[in-house]
């Protein structure tokens, strides 16, 4: 069954300050991976309709810095689903205020697990009994 991922997108846009950037004015690579995490789990729930946590980061690779006074656009999208988690991709890009050139400057991929009212992983869709025994997903809560 082919699922629709369309639901788990989230766009967010920072200006990059003076305090979000190391001496070299360039940044933290922790914040940018603060930024992202929002972004990924802002995915995860629009799709879920569930809260979601981080389970793992499979890695983050940044390529280009972002300079104060640019601004970071950080991009998610979920990219496959499990019974309770969500695999997020997601990329930042660099955006020259004056002339919204962009350039990707860091990308990473998110786990994401959805919870229940009880805190415990819950199921990202619902599954619904099907005449005949067997089960059938449906559409994503929320």
């Amino acid at each position: 069954m082919k699922i629709d991922l369309s639901r788990g997108r989230a766009v967010a846009s920072h200006l990059v300050l003076p305090t979000d950037t190391n001496p070299l004015g360039a940044l933290f690579g922790g914040r940018a991976a603060q930024w992202m995490d929002i972004a990924a789990g802002l995915a995860a729930i629009r799709l879920s309709g569930h809260p979601a946590v981080t389970a793992s980061i499979e890695r983050l690779d940044f390529q280009v810095p972002i300079r104060w006074g640019e601004i970071a656009v950080v991009e998610a999208e979920v990219v496959s689903v499990g019974r309770t988690s969500m695999t997020v991709q997601v990329n930042m890009f660099r955006e020259e205020p004056s002339t919204g050139e962009r350039q990707l400057c860091t990308r990473g991929l998110f786990h994401m697990v959805a919870l229940g009212a009880d805190g415990t992983p819950t199921p990202v869709f619902r599954v619904q009994p099907v005449k005949g025994g067997g089960a059938r997903k449906r559409k994503p809560r929320g």
